[in-house]
């Protein structure tokens, strides 16, 4: 019987260890365009229009609204471990512009160095003027309603107004 417990005990440290090791695991993930470097690199400067573009690749990530709209692939690889945030590995972005006739006029590609890492200030904007806390807010305006300065009429009641 004492064998048993022991043994228990033992599966059970064995099961705590595999599930905190597996927490552990990196995660993957793709998001974007599946990039086929053979059909990207058929599109060629001159030769292709947006039509065939858009028969060869497919609709675009995004597009740009200006100057004859820029069409986008893109393409991020990330990875992160157990609750972490992810940070990308690897990031594609191909970049097709267009002349205004609707023809490709070059073909850009960028990496992962165009990933911008922010860190927003706080969890508010910060303004100019009054710092004001939770309490000036709420109890602020007490007295100041109908006061003497505060509005017209000067301290009456009726905003300033003679007649009924």
């Amino acid at each position: 019987m004492m064998m048993s417990v022991s043994s228990t005990r033992l599966a059970a440290l064995g099961l705590g260890l595999a599930m905190a090791v597996g927490a552990c695991t990196p995660l993957r993930s793709h998001q974007g365009y599946v990039v086929d470097t053979d059909l990207v690199n058929s599109i060629q400067p001159g030769v292709d229009n947006r039509q065939s573009v858009l028969q060869t690749l497919g609709t675009p990530t995004i597009s740009s609204q200006f100057n004859g709209g820029d069409w986008y692939y893109v393409a991020r690889d990330s990875r992160n471990l157990g609750y972490t945030l992810p940070h990308p590995v690897s990031q594609i972005t191909l970049q097709i512009s267009f002349d205004q006739a609707g023809n490709v006029t070059t073909i850009r590609r960028a990496g992962v160095d165009q990933v911008a890492d922010i860190s927003p200030y706080g969890k508010t904007t910060p303004t100019l003027g009054r710092s004001r806390g939770f309490f000036q807010d709420l109890f602020g305006n007490i007295g100041a309603v109908g006061a003497p300065g505060a509005g017209p009429g000067q301290g009456g009641m009726g905003g300033g107004r003679t007649r009924p």
